[in-house]
């Protein structure tokens, strides 16, 4: 890549570029099986899953998907929480062949059968703590990981039984290949229902190496990773499970976000690393008597998913001693693009792009004027992390992809150094605790409503979760509902972080010229 701005506040000597990218993720874990197999790589409670027994699980479900019928292309849902087997999942599925689709384990069954419908799974890996969010999606085939001890019921194979029985299986020669889909990212993009992200083995083996070249140095076992953020996240995916596979990090797993879990983590493991969302960081700042959990010797602390408050990075050096990094990235850069380098941090920007990734602004009427520092307009990407595109959706892929760039629908600025600043995000979108909540989605519910005539959704501030779901509501004539039924209504229907917070009653809603409701009218 031609000389950019950003390159001369690179770690000194350090490349602005990555090694060759072709091997696959399962080559990559198998490497470092070889290289360190007695090291610890995932604890979830008092159990301790080495490197070498990775490799080895992940083996044997891989035959034993084979087995069952996966095929090299097909795609299997993931809906499990942090534990090992999510890991011994995902990496069975892409030994054998198949794509991943990792699957929110908070989604209701109408959320599931949306992303397996689309994806057109014929596998699915469910958990038995999550298997009623997944009720009646009628995959070919159901594979239970046991997290409460349950047992599997008709039409369900226990996992441990599928990897035994295909200990005899061979594993498909020459699979996976570099540019083989390893993930489906459901995302919803600009706007409208999620849409798959297809994620090739190279597309995040890439973004594993990008953040690798701005790390600080170090050895195998030198890194306790707090991993927290949901694996079925492309945040925690790459910046955990992929990122501290490949540098031979231990990992500690915890399955949800419980407060009280997380500090006794980090002082019982001494943890080093804490990648994880705004509201987290809260979440401890609000800790009674936090100090004393060993929070100032996390040398790592990193943010994303959302925009991190100046006020929390503040407070955190202030009561910690400790720096929160921020960066950015989307599902369809699997995910990053941008990080803030420790040794040149610029607070209030997302940092400069990783190496390997070229970013530009241009302008947001056209989106073919390229912009100079100062000006804002609508930031693009361009670099090996970049998705393939959209499953099965040419006309949104061609207007997201557009002459190699990745046009994200974010408003940004670049100064002249090559900083960015986000100033604005996706048109309409919601983030909440560092997930996307979409409108739309939530007003086809709203709509459901036997009472509601008209509604909107939008984002309201929310002191904790960054963010939460505000619901415009016009009731039909001789309609009767108030906010808790429609705040009930959403809560059977939508995963928890997208019910609305607070439920607003108009007589009409405010509209174009052309009928159409005005999100930004009501959210202003």
């Amino acid at each position: 890549m031609e000389a950019r701005p950003w390159h001369r506040f690179y770690r000194p000597g350090g490349a602005t570029g990555i090694p060759p990218t072709d091997f696959t993720l399962v080559d990559m874990l198998r490497r470092r099986a070889a290289e360190t197999p007695g090291l610890p790589a995932f604890i979830l409670r008092d159990t301790v899953l080495t490197f070498a027994e990775l490799a080895a699980q992940v083996e044997a479900m891989g035959r034993g998907l084979v087995r069952a019928g996966l095929a090299p292309g097909d795609r299997a849902l993931l809906m499990v929480p942090n534990c090992p087997a999510f890991v011994v999942a995902y990496y069975g599925i892409l030994a054998a062949g198949g794509t991943v689709v990792p699957v929110n384990p908070l989604y209701v069954p109408r959320e599931v059968a949306h992303i397996a419908a689309d994806s057109g799974a014929r596998f699915m890996v469910v958990a038995d703590v999550t298997r009623e969010r997944a009720a009646g999606i009628g995959v070919e085939h159901t594979i239970l990981v046991r997290m409460a001890g349950g047992t599997a019921a008709k039409g369900e194979v226990a996992m441990e039984d599928l990897m035994a029985a295909g200990m005899d299986t061979p594993l498909p020669a020459g699979e996976p290949t570099p540019d083989a889909a390893a993930s489906l990212q459901y995302t919803g993009g600009t706007t409208g229902l999620p849409k798959g992200a297809v994620l090739t083995h190279r597309n995040l083996v890439a973004n594993v190496l990008q953040i690798a070249g701005f790390a600080e140095p170090m050895a195998p076992g030198d890194e306790r990773v707090l991993t927290v953020l949901p694996l079925s996240h492309v945040f925690g995916m790459t910046c955990c499970m992929h990122y501290g596979i490949r540098q031979g990090m231990t990992q500690v797993l915890l399955p949800r976000f419980d407060l009280d879990a997380v500090m006794a983590a980090i002082k019982r493991h001494q943890i080093t690393a804490f990648p994880g969302v705004p509201t987290m960081y809260v979440a401890v700042l609000n800790y009674p008597d936090a100090e004393s959990y060993g929070i100032a010797n996390i040398r790592t602390l990193s943010s994303g998913g959302a925009p991190l408050p100046q006020q929390v990075a503040e407070t955190f050096v202030r009561r910690f001693g400790a720096q929160i990094g921020e960066g950015y990235g989307l599902s369809e850069a699997s995910p990053v693009t941008h990080t803030n380098p420790a040794w040149a941090r610029r607070e209030g920007t997302v940092g400069i792009p990783v190496p390997d990734t070229d970013a530009r602004i241009v302008d947001l009427e056209t989106g073919t004027r390229v912009l100079g520092p100062g000006e804002d307009g609508e930031l693009c990407i361009r670099g090996p992390q970049v998705m393939r595109g959209y499953w099965n959706k040419p006309e949104e892929t061609a207007a997201t992809l557009r002459d190699g760039w990745l046009h994200t629908g974010d408003i940004a600025r670049m100064d002249a150094d090559g900083y960015f600043t986000i100033v604005d995000r996706k048109k309409d979108m919601i983030i909440v605790s560092g997930y996307n909540v979409y409108p739309r989605e939530v007003e086809e519910v709203l709509y459901q409503h036997p009472a509601v005539l008209e509604a909107a959704a939008v984002g309201m501030a929310d002191s904790y979760r960054g963010e939460a779901v505000q619901a415009h509501v016009v009731l039909r004539p001789g309609g009767s509902a108030d906010a808790e039924a429609i705040v009930a209504f959403c809560r059977e229907r939508l995963a928890p972080f997208k019910v609305p917070r607070q439920v607003v009653f108009h007589a009409e809603l405010p509209k174009s010229g052309a009928g159409k409701i005005l999100r930004r009218a009501l959210h202003d």
